[in-house]
């Protein structure tokens, strides 16, 4: 085979990525299960998806080898490959950002706005923990995504329960919320939630995958 042949296959089998990921469902779909597994239904669920719709875009998802299949009695859990496609779906958003002023501007207007103070990043937050710095670390997420991995000593307060269990939260400590990544909107809900009862408190400009990828501490609650 000639090198121009050889490079016009590889490059064909790079444009299989390109075109399966150029979906915005399947981004979304993609988000999700570098959280933790889920079964078709609890993804239809959460992107708003018919159940068959969400099957089917699943399985474009599947032939691109990007996510796979686990069986367990009658039910069928998706999950993703392994996390060179969640660090894929991260440069999308990282060049996205950089390169798409719509983006920044979404940016600005949902997350950005609704933040008191700047966010706090991966590396200063870990600083801080091992410092012992009195701050309490609150996965907002919901309680099966904290259980299948969270950021070590972190309590999880599904943003839907945050409002009820705020006394929890010691009133003399910084609270640092995160969720699912830097485009996920339930940690700033939280921090605004959490501001209005006068609380002092962070989002953390990560999420929990980001943070995983880059090799801080994470646990992951204990099979019963």
């Amino acid at each position: 085979m000639s090198e121009r042949n050889v490079k016009d296959a590889l490059y064909e089998q790079f444009a299989r990525v390109g075109k399966v990921t150029g979906h915005p469902k399947r981004l979304e779909l993609l988000d999700l299960l570098c959280q933790s597994e889920r079964t078709v239904e609890e993804l239809a669920r959460a992107t708003r998806l018919k159940v068959t719709t969400a099957s089917a875009q699943l399985q474009v998802l599947r032939r691109a080898q990007l996510v796979s299949v686990r069986r367990e009695g009658k039910h069928v859990y998706y999950c993703i490959a392994d996390d060179s496609v969640c660090r894929l779906l991260q440069a999308v958003q990282e060049v996205a950002r950089s390169q798409l002023s719509e983006v920044s501007e979404a940016v600005r207007r949902h997350f950005e706005a609704r933040d008191p103070v700047e966010p706090i990043d991966g590396r200063e937050l870990r600083r801080r923990i091992e410092a012992g710095d009195d701050v309490v670390v609150v996965d907002v997420r919901p309680r099966e995504e904290y259980e299948a991995g969270h950021i070590a000593g972190a309590v999880s307060i599904p943003l839907d329960e945050l409002a009820d269990r705020l006394d929890e939260l010691p009133e003399d400590a910084q609270i640092v919320a995160y969720c699912r990544g830097p485009y996920c909107v339930l940690a700033p809900e939280a921090v605004e939630q959490l501001h209005r009862t006068g609380r002092d408190v962070r989002r953390l400009e990560v999420g929990f995958p980001e943070w995983r990828l880059a090799g801080l501490p994470t646990e992951r609650e204990p099979v019963s």
